[in-house]
């Protein structure tokens, strides 16, 4: 959803430098160690071999020896400055991290999930709206919550809603991980845009502001989605992970 809004973005903004500058085939095979990040990092925690935590530590250093010694884009002295950065940026994310945890203790303390099941289910029978409703409240969730403790908080809330709405929990799954993203990207707690802020030494309000379209292509992503159940569906059917 958000690939075409990157288009747009990068050629009114220019970003990516001229295209002639070097043949197609030099920057994608340049671009192969950097891709291959993600084979190893996941091919590593889906094998086994190391954990989500250690596999973090892996990107780091697989990161700072394609800096350093590959691209050269990296110096020995930079490693200071760069340390310092990511402490700070470390920092901001550990605050709202324990924020939401105190509000997810608090939300639990006062069975605010529960009330919220008892109230979707009194306002509507039909798909349509109960769909609606749900998106809503966990965008919002979503916006001041980190996805570990909504997910943990909301899954069986929610769960037995989307069910008796003839919903596959897969389909509802990616509907709620779908909302739970967003929310990661949207303030006032949006962990994923205050780490792209520090890396990016901007404020939250020019950083909102650039968002807006991605935040609509989303929304379009996400309702597609919802009512949409064969986009879910289809590639774990077809894995035969799914009847």
């Amino acid at each position: 959803a958000a690939q075409p809004q990157d288009n747009s973005v990068a050629s009114v903004n220019n970003f990516g430098g001229n295209r002639h500058e070097a043949p197609l085939i030099h920057q994608a095979l340049s671009a192969i160690p950097s891709l291959l990040l993600i084979f190893i990092v996941l091919g590593g925690i889906l094998g086994g071999v190391f954990s989500a935590t250690e596999a973090a530590a892996i990107a780091v250093a697989y990161a700072w020896v394609l800096g350093t010694l590959f691209y050269r884009e990296v110096s020995l002295r930079q490693i200071p400055s760069l340390l310092l950065r990511s402490a700070k940026t470390t920092g901001i994310v550990f605050l709202l991290i324990a924020a939401s945890q105190a509000m997810a203790w608090v939300l639990t303390r006062q069975q605010i999930p529960q009330y919220v099941a008892e109230v979707l289910l009194s306002l509507s029978k039909s798909p349509i709206v109960l769909l609606l409703i749900i998106n809503a409240t966990l965008l919002i969730v979503g916006t001041f919550m980190d996805m570990t403790p909504a997910v943990l908080i909301f899954t069986p809330i929610f769960l037995p809603v989307a069910t008796q709405l003839g919903l596959d929990p897969t389909h509802f799954g990616i509907i709620m991980i779908m909302n739970l993203c967003i929310g990661l990207c949207t303030p006032p707690v949006g962990t994923c845009l205050f780490i792209g802020c520090g890396v990016g030494q901007t404020s939250i309000e020019a950083a909102s502001k650039a968002m807006l379209p991605y935040w609509a292509a989303m929304a379009v992503a996400l309702t597609i989605v919802t009512y949409v159940p064969w986009l879910s569906l289809a590639l774990p059917r077809a894995a035969g992970w799914l009847p």
